[in-house]
């Protein structure tokens, strides 16, 4: 079974393409479960996100269009939604009748707030990619882990968004990264999450998936199940690269993927 459960709309505002031309470009690949999970409204940073005033055409559109091709496909609901320590997520999104959750870490917040830094830091956007030299890198990323740790406690959430995301420029920490990492997956255990492989990567300067091999392997000694996606932002992007992150997982181990259905799990080989 083909699996993709990572993918954007045009209310995003940073993506392209209609819901159901998404649709037709994953029946024409052989998808077999594609899910739709846009950025979620927040009252933050409303510039990549989708408004609250959509938020219903949204669940609606994909409603309907599931319906209209069950036949041909199976299509999900769900959102990708940015936790963040210091600003509270809408309880419409969290409380929404959806598939699965995606909890994902786009934010990082200064740990001393002063008159010139007092905003969160979007460490993976390219305008404020001058941070990363300001900092000791080590520390950026045990930060990062940190919150991707509070995250998995919060249980909100059913899939970890783009797990390494902090690596997206290629500033690698010297410090072992699976002990920088192993809180972070031990709660992600305990929480009972997904981790996705989100091939999204290889578009960017790291040149590989998220999470790393590395971290693979760690969560798969950890029983940690998985997922797929492509974190399409507009269609030619559906099912990036899904031969490659397969692969991938099958070296390490795993036979199954994970796929929902009202926020219920179910692993299906792939």
């Amino acid at each position: 079974m083909r699996v993709d459960l990572h993918n954007h709309t045009i209310l995003c505002n940073h993506a392209e393409g209609t819901v159901k031309e998404y649709i037709e470009k994953a029946i024409s690949l052989g998808i077999d479960v594609y899910g739709f999970t846009d950025h979620a409204p927040m009252d933050y940073d409303p510039r990549y996100r989708m408004s609250i005033i959509h938020k219903e055409f949204y669940e609606n559109n994909v409603l309907y269009l599931k319906e209209l091709y069950k036949n041909d496909i199976e299509i999900l609901l769900g959102y990708e939604v940015d936790f963040m320590q210091n600003i509270p997520m809408l309880k419409e999104v969290l409380n929404a009748k959806v598939d699965y959750l995606i909890g994902s870490i786009h934010f990082l917040e200064p740990k001393i707030k002063t008159n010139n830094d007092n905003e969160p830091w979007g460490f993976d956007n390219p305008e404020f990619i001058g941070k990363y030299e300001k900092q000791n890198i080590d520390d950026i990323w045990i930060d990062y882990f940190d919150v991707v740790k509070e995250m998995a406690r919060s249980n909100h959430f059913d899939v970890v968004g783009h797990l390494d995301l902090i690596k997206v420029f290629k500033f690698l920490p010297n410090k072992d990264i699976k002990i920088i990492a192993s809180d972070a997956l031990k709660a992600i255990k305990k929480a009972n999450m997904v981790i996705e492989i989100n091939s999204a990567g290889y578009r960017k300067p790291i040149g590989e998936q998220y999470p790393s091999r590395e971290l693979l392997e760690l969560a798969y000694e950890m029983n940690i199940p998985i997922t797929f996606s492509s974190d399409a932002h507009s269609v030619d992007q559906i099912g990036f690269s899904y031969d490659k992150v397969t692969t991938l997982a099958k070296e390490i181990g795993y036979t199954k993927c994970a796929t929902f259905k009202a926020r219920d799990r179910q692993l299906v080989t792939f």
